[in-house]
């Protein structure tokens, strides 16, 4: 028997989960609760899915097996206290809401119900991403499962056990794309300053960073072995590594960088 699910959002996250869930083929039913009507191809005319503009327009939900919370974080308030008085039985409730805490969700719709807060980043809207988990002790094995489950329709997951974790999670993860395209940038910045036309060296540094992240998804090996494979000794690559994993290179600007954004993240949800 196929699953049933409310989805509150529906935007790019939403979305792409959405599709995973009706691609899979385990979804009998999804609610889709979003002010604007999905139009993506994927979504449109696939009977298992409905759709209302608003909470107000949800009937019974008696009978889901996931509320999942998608929504903006500054439309969440408002959107759950809708919900709440409309919730039966204790369906897992599953939030990709950046910043909001497990005490956010327990005070807004009830300490009983099992939640899982989870933190994707950017690339999950295109089914490559990665989103880390923390539940609470009302969560079940198979609710666990079933978040596992939901989730991989965005790409791989996670699971942390303490919710201080999803802080360091935010930092590293769910900052990670952005500091991959500043990288993008440097290069680029740098190919022009040996010599490059900026179209060109636009263009290589992109394709090589996304050829590099394949590489390193398909492969089994350690990055650092695969750092190494490309590194001739004596060659011109083994130059530049020099610099970049010097005394004042990559490691101690990255790790002051995350450390940074991870206090950041600890400020934002207190």
């Amino acid at each position: 028997m196929g699953l049933a699910l409310l989805l509150l959002g529906c935007g790019k996250m939403g979305g792409a989960m959405a599709r995973g869930w009706l691609a899979s083929g385990a979804v009998d039913r999804v609610l889709v609760v979003d002010p604007h009507q999905p139009t993506d191809p994927a979504l449109v005319g696939d009977a298992r899915l409905s759709w209302v503009p608003d909470v107000a327009g949800v009937g019974d939900l008696g009978g889901l097996d996931a509320i999942v919370l998608a929504v903006k974080p500054q439309m969440m308030e408002g959107a759950l206290a809708a919900l709440a008085p409309k919730i039966a039985g204790a369906p897992l409730i599953l939030s990709i809401a950046a910043g909001k805490t497990i005490a956010y969700f327990e005070k807004h719709l009830g300490a009983a119900l099992p939640i899982v807060r989870s933190m994707p980043n950017l690339p999950a809207a295109i089914g490559r991403g990665v989103t880390v988990c923390v539940a609470t002790d009302k969560v079940s094995a198979t609710q666990r499962a079933l978040a596992t489950q939901l989730l991989t329709a965005c790409g791989a997951v996670e699971w942390v056990t303490e919710e201080k974790q999803i802080d360091a999670v935010t930092a590293l993860s769910g900052g990670g794309p952005a500091y991959v395209f500043a990288l993008i940038e440097a290069m680029t910045e740098a190919g022009i300053a040996v010599g490059l036309p900026a179209d060109v060296a636009g263009r290589l540094a992109r394709v090589t960073i996304a050829g590099a992240g394949e590489l390193v998804h398909q492969s089994d090996l350690p990055a650092a072995t695969l750092r190494e494979n490309v590194c001739s000794p004596g060659g011109t690559t083994i130059e530049a590594i020099k610099v970049l994993m010097g005394p004042d290179g990559w490691q101690p600007i990255v790790t002051r960088a995350i450390a940074a954004a991870t206090r950041r993240a600890g400020e934002l949800g207190a």
